[in-house]
């Protein structure tokens, strides 16, 4: 009855300890940092072409460009790009870009 016992606590811990391992495994998987920059865009076209090749941009979790504004909001994996890797790909379309503060 005790050997039962404790077979059951052991197996129970040992559960417990993998859920928790694959809990922060996930958490470290989807560390996402934030960049906004001023890029010199002018119309509808600009915005739209940015949005096609940006997106695709290996990392790339989510793309916000506010015409008016005139900036460029990237969500990404830090794991996967960088800002400068992403400031590039914009220049790379023939647009001027800065990082905003």
């Amino acid at each position: 009855m005790k050997t039962r016992k404790l077979f059951l606590f052991v197996i129970s811990l040992l559960l417990f300890g993998l859920t928790t391992n694959a809990q922060e495994k996930k958490n470290e998987k989807q560390k996402k940092d934030v960049v906004t920059f001023t890029v010199n865009m002018t119309c509808d076209n600009c915005k739209k072409r940015i949005e096609k090749n940006v997106s695709w941009e290996k990392g790339v979790k989510d793309l916000r460009v506010d015409l008016e504004k005139k900036t460029v909001t990237i969500t990404y994996n830090p794991q996967k790009t960088t800002k400068e890797k992403l400031k590039t790909t914009i220049e790379k379309l023939e647009y001027t870009c800065e990082i905003a503060e």
